[in-house]
């Protein structure tokens, strides 16, 4: 029988596996639209594919992306006290997923800035904190049409909503990590926004040939 730590890592590496599942790429291609990574902002994500003017295929990779977060997170959650696994056990599964994402080894390590995946590995963790920074990213994209400057918003608040609900320094450190990785993704999406030439939601880009 595998001990906890082992069992743990085992369940680490399947997380990545499934978050190198890019559904960005992999809807565009079922609906016949353009690779996400030649056109736009070229980030495999559902704000890029949305660019593409096809709204289905945009929601699709956002539910699929955001699937892949929440359910190791929260199958960790569930199953993680029976395994006798540490309390930090739901995040470092949850970060697996999130990594592949990022970095996927199906798609040559080329990957989005992980914004949905995020979203539902924090909705793994938990409804409030899922739905919490869901809300910070609502307002912040109604009110000011980026999704970049949204997706910043919410992961600064992450940690500190993570840090309130669970009171759990692993949590909030595991949490806070994400949010480093998604600020750091977002580099070229600052300097735009800094800049005042970032594209706004449903801004529409021609696809390459």
């Amino acid at each position: 029988m595998l001990t906890p730590l082992v069992s743990l890592s085992v369940a680490v590496v399947a997380a990545y596996m499934l978050g190198s599942l890019s559904f960005a790429v992999i809807v565009s291609r079922l609906f016949g639209l353009s690779d996400p990574r030649t056109y736009g902002s070229k980030n495999p994500g559902a704000t890029n594919v949305l660019r593409s003017g096809n709204k289905g295929a945009a929601i699709l990779t956002l539910v699929f992306d955001a699937l892949k977060g929440w359910l190791p997170a929260w199958l960790a959650v569930r199953w993680g006290a029976e395994l006798a696994w540490p309390a930090y056990a739901a995040i470092a599964v949850g970060g697996g997923a999130f990594l592949g994402h990022l970095w996927p080894v199906f798609f040559r390590f080329e990957g989005g800035k992980g914004v949905a995946t995020a979203a539902g590995v924090l909705l793994g963790l938990s409804g409030w904190l899922g739905l919490a920074c869901g809300l910070v990213w609502l307002v912040m994209a109604v009110v000011f049409r980026y999704s970049s400057l949204a997706s910043l918003a919410a992961s600064v608040a992450a940690p500190a909503l993570a840090a309130w609900l669970f009171g759990s320094i692993a949590v909030a450190v595991g949490v806070a990590m994400m949010s480093g990785l998604l600020i750091w993704r977002h580099a070229a999406n600052i300097s735009k926004l800094l800049a005042g030439t970032e594209s706004k939601i449903g801004q529409k880009a021609k696809p390459a040939a």
